[in-house]
């Protein structure tokens, strides 16, 4: 293996498939680079639509003061000609907290893409910007802010899920109550602030109607990813909490009926810390199975961990460890079946910094680490990856002279 490049290869692994016996099978998995559609930028993320088709948006960096938010579709292992969306000389272009699409509706007619903007002079002052398509992303909507505090202060890390009649829901990180300095550093633990962050949602229509907001908790960590997903009976939004005596472990909330349930914590890993670690939970779901994967340091000892439920998230089966040994997280999670998941994270190795993936069944069963690229530069994003028919497809930010968007397929 190279360092400092994409390497296509082909991984022999071995997995685990009995519980008792833990005795193993070879299961040969081609993973390759495809060629991104990104020529100057970063800050990717995924979405695969009910139909199984595979989008791409970014942050193209048009120049020292303008950005763009692309989008491709991913059709015969080979990436669309990128369609714009978006592009402002104001925006807040950030590591962790990144730009989203996603796609709902009969033929994938309707489309959201949300995106962070400067609201005001403080470091931290932007709003969430949302635009929609009725026409498959040919033409996009002026943009609208959904939130109404009309506060200058941070407002971001979003996850949104499609409705029904074209609608979306979105749930983000709100800092209305805040008003405090505060970090996204690489590495850093930022965020003071007079008040706590809070957890708010919403759904909008394709008028940038807003409906059914919400605050689904009113003291959370400041500055961790949010993640969400639909059960079959109802959304699930998976969130960094944060108590008054500042343990910051992984809680969820549920719609059921309707109504939003109480916050849970998912496991009391009682991780207690005094700033923001910038590392949030990963989500999916198929059926009432949902698997939930997130980063702790409880006790100083980095780990990754998973989850499983079968009973739509209303309760979480004891944890597994899945990493190798030294974690940064920045995990992400699929379903690949009912009793099947694959996990992403990041690791430290002698090598440098590896982006590594791992099948684990909520049995307990748990396959061998496969690497799927190795950099001596730190990577400077969370890799993002979603499932789609038979491939796993994989985007993530490369720092080295230059920012790249890398992506790659993994055949199952």
């Amino acid at each position: 293996m190279s360092v400092s490049s994409f390497y296509s290869i082909c991984i022999i692994a071995m997995f685990l498939i009995s519980c008792e016996e833990h005795s193993s099978t070879s299961t040969e998995l081609s993973v390759n680079e495809i060629l991104s559609p990104s020529k100057n930028g970063g800050e990717p993320n995924l979405f695969v639509s009910d139909q199984g088709e595979v989008y791409l948006s970014w942050v193209e960096y048009l120049s020292d003061s303008t950005n763009a938010l692309l989008f491709s579709k991913l059709k015969n292992d080979q990436w669309s000609a990128p369609k714009t969306i978006a592009s402002g000389g104001n925006w807040f272009v950030n590591w962790a907290d990144f730009p989203s699409l996603v796609v709902g509706g009969e033929n994938e007619k309707y489309l959201a893409a949300h995106w962070l903007q400067k609201s005001d002079e403080g470091t931290y002052d932007y709003d969430i910007r949302i635009a929609q398509s009725a026409d498959g992303g040919e033409n996009w909507s002026s943009s609208f802010v959904p939130h109404r505090d009309s506060i200058s202060a941070e407002h971001g890390f979003v996850s949104m899920l499609p409705q029904s009649n074209g609608k979306f829901f979105a749930t983000w990180l709100d800092g209305r109550n805040t008003k405090g300095g505060g970090g996204h550093e690489e590495g850093g633990h930022g965020h003071g602030g007079h008040g706590a962050m809070t957890l708010r949602a919403a759904v909008f229509d394709q008028n940038g109607n807003l409906s059914e907001e919400a605050e689904l908790d009113s003291r959370i960590c400041d500055c961790c990813q949010t993640a969400a997903v639909e059960t079959e009976e109802g959304i699930i939004v998976a969130y960094r909490d944060r108590s008054d005596e500042e343990i910051r472990d992984i809680s969820v909330v549920r719609k059921v009926n309707g109504k939003w349930t109480t916050p849970k914590p998912v496991f009391n890993d009682l991780w207690r810390i005094e700033g923001c670690p910038v590392n949030g939970p990963s989500l999916d779901a198929i059926g009432k199975v949902v698997g939930l994967a997130w980063f702790t340091m409880s006790g100083e000892e980095p780990q990754v961990k998973v989850a499983f439920s079968n009973d739509n998230g209303a309760h979480f089966a004891e944890p597994l460890r899945i990493d190798g040994g030294n974690p940064l997280g920045r995990v992400d999670m699929v379903m690949i079946s009912n009793n099947k998941a694959l996990v992403s994270w990041q690791e430290e190795t002698a090598d440098g910094t590896a982006l590594n993936v791992v099948q684990v069944s909520p049995n307990g069963i748990r396959g061998e680490i496969l690497t799927i690229n190795v950099t001596a530069n730190h990577v400077r994003n969370f890799p993002r990856m979603v499932k789609s028919r038979n491939q796993i497809v994989f985007a993530w930010t490369e720092k080295g002279e230059e920012t790249h968007v890398k992506t790659a397929i993994m055949n199952l």
